[in-house]
């Protein structure tokens, strides 16, 4: 059973800093991109930055400088470093596995972890 475990959401005032966890357990992830998306209330689920198991990272440009995704392939998890936090980066934010073949694999989801950012 594939499971991705979220951690790390908190609130926090602008201009602070949070690290997301996401462990994943049950198949090989080595063949999967780990990666972080958010959902703002009342927007749509948008990516944030995305991890492959052989290192390379890319950082959407809403974030960049700001965030930075790193991936423990020995632990199965990604992790998110979020500094300088705006309210803007409210919302939760998912954890996800997304095959590199999607022919012989599928999307994972984790249940989600709350950030929220006071002004």
């Amino acid at each position: 059973q594939v499971q991705l475990v979220e951690s790390g959401g908190d609130l926090v005032q602008e201009g602070g800093s949070l690290r997301l966890s996401c462990a994943a357990s049950g198949t090989n992830f080595a063949l999967y991109v780990l990666g972080w998306y958010r959902q703002a209330p009342g927007k749509q689920r948008e990516l944030v930055a995305r991890a492959t198991s052989g290192g390379s990272t890319a950082v959407e440009d809403s974030v960049k400088g700001r965030f930075t995704i790193s991936r423990d392939n020995a632990k199965n998890t990604v992790y998110l470093q979020m500094n300088s936090l705006k309210p803007e980066d409210t919302a939760v934010y998912y954890c996800a596995a997304e095959p590199v073949n999607p022919r012989v694999g599928k999307d994972y989801w984790g249940q989600g972890t709350q950030v929220t950012v006071s002004s």
